[in-house]
Protein backbone atom coordinates (compact mmCIF):
# COMPACT_ATOMS: atom_id res chain seq x y z
CA UNK A 1 0.00 0.00 0.00
CA UNK A 2 1.20 3.85 -0.52
CA UNK A 3 1.66 5.81 2.31
CA UNK A 4 0.37 9.06 2.64
CA UNK A 5 4.34 10.43 1.56
CA UNK A 6 4.05 8.26 -1.24
CA UNK A 7 1.05 9.70 -2.72
CA UNK A 8 2.39 13.14 -2.70
CA UNK A 9 5.32 12.21 -4.29
CA UNK A 10 3.13 10.46 -6.69
CA UNK A 11 0.86 14.08 -6.66
CA UNK A 12 4.01 16.08 -6.97
CA UNK A 13 5.14 13.89 -10.03
CA UNK A 14 2.11 14.07 -12.06
CA UNK A 15 1.81 17.76 -11.96
CA UNK A 16 5.34 17.97 -12.80
CA UNK A 17 4.51 16.20 -16.04
CA UNK A 18 1.79 17.99 -16.72
CA UNK A 19 3.51 21.30 -16.76
CA UNK A 20 6.12 20.08 -19.67
CA UNK A 21 2.76 20.35 -22.20
CA UNK A 22 0.83 23.71 -21.89
CA UNK A 23 -2.35 24.92 -23.58
CA UNK A 24 -0.56 28.18 -23.74
CA UNK A 25 2.80 30.00 -25.16
CA UNK A 26 4.85 31.66 -23.06
CA UNK A 27 3.35 35.21 -23.56
CA UNK A 28 -0.26 33.81 -22.98
CA UNK A 29 1.23 32.40 -20.11
CA UNK A 30 2.90 36.03 -18.73
CA UNK A 31 6.52 34.92 -18.97
CA UNK A 32 7.69 37.23 -21.36
CA UNK A 33 8.66 39.81 -18.74
CA UNK A 34 11.22 42.49 -18.34
CA UNK A 35 12.48 41.51 -14.71
CA UNK A 36 11.73 37.56 -15.18
CA UNK A 37 12.19 35.90 -11.25
CA UNK A 38 14.60 33.42 -10.77
CA UNK A 39 11.33 30.49 -9.32
CA UNK A 40 9.42 31.12 -12.59
CA UNK A 41 12.59 30.16 -14.67
CA UNK A 42 13.23 27.86 -12.53
CA UNK A 43 9.47 26.33 -12.46
CA UNK A 44 8.99 26.30 -16.36
CA UNK A 45 12.35 26.21 -17.98
CA UNK A 46 10.85 22.48 -19.33
CA UNK A 47 7.58 23.81 -20.21
CA UNK A 48 6.84 24.04 -23.83
CA UNK A 49 3.37 25.43 -25.48
CA UNK A 50 2.11 21.72 -27.48
CA UNK A 51 0.02 23.05 -29.95
CA UNK A 52 3.03 25.82 -31.02
CA UNK A 53 5.71 23.23 -30.90
CA UNK A 54 5.55 22.51 -34.86
CA UNK A 55 4.99 26.49 -35.44
CA UNK A 56 7.41 28.49 -37.06
CA UNK A 57 7.41 31.96 -36.74
CA UNK A 58 10.08 32.98 -38.98
CA UNK A 59 10.36 32.28 -43.04
CA UNK A 60 13.91 32.13 -43.04
CA UNK A 61 16.55 29.22 -42.71
CA UNK A 62 16.86 28.38 -39.10
CA UNK A 63 20.38 26.13 -38.22
CA UNK A 64 20.63 24.37 -34.89
CA UNK A 65 24.06 22.83 -33.47
CA UNK A 66 23.58 19.65 -31.51
CA UNK A 67 26.59 18.59 -29.52
CA UNK A 68 27.28 14.71 -28.63
CA UNK A 69 28.34 15.82 -24.85
CA UNK A 70 24.41 17.21 -24.36
CA UNK A 71 22.23 14.67 -24.91
CA UNK A 72 19.48 17.18 -24.57
CA UNK A 73 19.92 18.26 -27.51
CA UNK A 74 19.01 15.05 -29.57
CA UNK A 75 15.79 15.05 -28.12
CA UNK A 76 15.37 19.03 -28.53
CA UNK A 77 15.96 18.52 -32.40
CA UNK A 78 13.23 15.79 -32.22
CA UNK A 79 10.61 17.80 -30.49
CA UNK A 80 10.89 21.25 -32.21
CA UNK A 81 12.42 19.83 -35.57
CA UNK A 82 10.06 21.86 -37.27
CA UNK A 83 10.84 24.90 -36.33
CA UNK A 84 15.01 24.20 -37.57
CA UNK A 85 15.70 24.21 -41.43
CA UNK A 86 19.12 22.61 -40.56
CA UNK A 87 20.48 20.50 -37.82
CA UNK A 88 24.15 20.64 -37.43
CA UNK A 89 25.74 17.96 -35.55
CA UNK A 90 28.61 18.64 -34.45
CA UNK A 91 30.61 14.94 -34.95
CA UNK A 92 32.93 15.28 -38.19
CA UNK A 93 37.11 16.24 -38.42
CA UNK A 94 38.56 15.74 -41.56
CA UNK A 95 42.76 14.99 -41.13
CA UNK A 96 45.55 15.24 -44.19
CA UNK A 97 47.30 12.26 -44.08
CA UNK A 98 49.52 12.89 -47.28
CA UNK A 99 48.97 13.58 -50.72
CA UNK A 100 45.54 13.49 -51.92
CA UNK A 101 44.71 11.14 -48.92
CA UNK A 102 41.76 12.47 -46.41
CA UNK A 103 40.23 10.24 -43.32
CA UNK A 104 37.18 11.95 -41.70
CA UNK A 105 36.95 11.07 -38.15
CA UNK A 106 34.29 11.16 -35.03
CA UNK A 107 31.73 8.88 -37.02
CA UNK A 108 31.32 6.98 -33.73
CA UNK A 109 29.51 9.41 -33.10
CA UNK A 110 27.24 9.71 -36.10
CA UNK A 111 23.70 8.28 -34.54
CA UNK A 112 22.03 6.76 -37.57
CA UNK A 113 18.35 5.57 -35.62
CA UNK A 114 17.95 9.72 -34.31
CA UNK A 115 18.48 10.62 -37.75
CA UNK A 116 15.99 8.77 -38.42
CA UNK A 117 13.53 9.85 -36.28
CA UNK A 118 14.51 13.44 -36.87
CA UNK A 119 13.12 13.48 -40.78
CA UNK A 120 9.98 11.27 -39.54
CA UNK A 121 8.69 13.95 -37.52
CA UNK A 122 10.53 16.59 -39.38
CA UNK A 123 9.98 15.92 -42.74
CA UNK A 124 12.00 19.35 -44.66
CA UNK A 125 14.93 19.60 -42.13
CA UNK A 126 17.98 18.86 -43.47
CA UNK A 127 20.87 17.20 -41.30
CA UNK A 128 24.32 18.97 -42.23
CA UNK A 129 27.29 17.55 -39.31
CA UNK A 130 29.65 20.13 -38.38
CA UNK A 131 33.07 19.52 -40.22
CA UNK A 132 36.69 20.46 -38.65
CA UNK A 133 39.92 20.60 -40.39
CA UNK A 134 41.23 18.82 -38.12
CA UNK A 135 45.22 19.28 -37.20
CA UNK A 136 45.85 20.93 -40.33
CA UNK A 137 49.26 22.55 -40.97
CA UNK A 138 50.15 25.59 -42.96
CA UNK A 139 51.50 23.21 -45.05
CA UNK A 140 48.79 21.00 -45.53
CA UNK A 141 47.02 24.13 -46.48
CA UNK A 142 49.29 24.96 -49.15
CA UNK A 143 49.69 21.64 -50.60
CA UNK A 144 46.00 21.45 -50.93
CA UNK A 145 45.50 24.95 -52.30
CA UNK A 146 48.36 24.55 -55.12
CA UNK A 147 46.81 21.23 -56.97
CA UNK A 148 43.34 20.59 -58.39
CA UNK A 149 43.47 17.11 -57.79
CA UNK A 150 43.73 17.18 -53.61
CA UNK A 151 40.68 19.86 -54.11
CA UNK A 152 39.50 17.30 -56.25
CA UNK A 153 39.88 14.42 -54.06
CA UNK A 154 38.29 16.30 -50.90
CA UNK A 155 35.66 17.10 -52.83
CA UNK A 156 34.83 13.74 -54.06
CA UNK A 157 35.50 12.16 -50.58
CA UNK A 158 33.29 14.65 -48.94
CA UNK A 159 30.20 13.79 -51.44
CA UNK A 160 30.97 10.67 -51.20
CA UNK A 161 31.00 10.59 -47.08
CA UNK A 162 27.85 12.87 -47.01
CA UNK A 163 26.43 9.94 -49.25
CA UNK A 164 27.32 6.87 -47.90
CA UNK A 165 26.21 8.34 -44.61
CA UNK A 166 23.11 9.98 -45.41
CA UNK A 167 23.92 13.32 -44.40
CA UNK A 168 22.34 16.42 -46.67
CA UNK A 169 25.78 18.02 -46.84
CA UNK A 170 28.01 19.75 -44.21
CA UNK A 171 28.54 22.69 -41.90
CA UNK A 172 32.24 23.61 -42.40
CA UNK A 173 34.29 25.07 -39.83
CA UNK A 174 37.72 26.33 -41.42
CA UNK A 175 37.74 30.43 -42.02
CA UNK A 176 39.54 30.90 -39.11
CA UNK A 177 42.36 29.03 -39.24
CA UNK A 178 44.62 30.23 -41.27
CA UNK A 179 44.45 33.75 -39.66
CA UNK A 180 43.24 36.20 -42.69
CA UNK A 181 45.66 34.67 -44.79
CA UNK A 182 45.71 32.86 -47.84
CA UNK A 183 42.38 33.83 -48.03
CA UNK A 184 41.82 33.84 -52.26
CA UNK A 185 43.27 29.96 -52.25
CA UNK A 186 40.84 29.30 -48.71
CA UNK A 187 37.94 30.57 -51.50
CA UNK A 188 38.95 28.82 -54.26
CA UNK A 189 38.67 25.62 -52.20
CA UNK A 190 35.19 26.10 -50.91
CA UNK A 191 33.95 26.82 -53.96
CA UNK A 192 35.25 24.26 -55.30
CA UNK A 193 33.72 22.24 -52.43
CA UNK A 194 30.49 24.00 -52.84
CA UNK A 195 30.09 23.07 -56.54
CA UNK A 196 30.97 19.18 -56.04
CA UNK A 197 28.42 18.94 -52.74
CA UNK A 198 25.62 21.29 -54.87
CA UNK A 199 26.07 19.12 -57.98
CA UNK A 200 25.16 15.90 -55.81
CA UNK A 201 22.01 17.84 -54.55
CA UNK A 202 23.99 18.60 -51.49
CA UNK A 203 24.51 21.60 -48.96
CA UNK A 204 27.31 23.20 -47.79
CA UNK A 205 27.08 26.01 -45.06
CA UNK A 206 30.66 27.84 -44.18
CA UNK A 207 31.01 29.20 -40.73
CA UNK A 208 32.24 33.04 -40.75
CA UNK A 209 33.00 33.99 -37.29
CA UNK A 210 33.03 37.86 -36.58
CA UNK A 211 36.17 40.16 -37.71
CA UNK A 212 39.28 40.39 -35.01
CA UNK A 213 40.47 43.59 -35.53
CA UNK A 214 44.05 45.06 -33.61
CA UNK A 215 43.37 46.46 -30.54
Amino acid sequence: TLSKTDAKKGAAKKLEEKKLHSDKNVQDRGLVVVDPKAKDIILEHKSYCSKKMKERHFSGDVLGYITPWNNHGYDIAKIFGNKFTLISPVWLQVKRRGKERFQFTGLHDADQGWMKEVRKTSKNIKIVPRILFDGWTYQDFESVFGSEDEIEELSKNMVRLAKNENFDGFVVEVWSQLGNQKQTELIHLLTHLSEALHEAQLKLILVIPPAVSAG
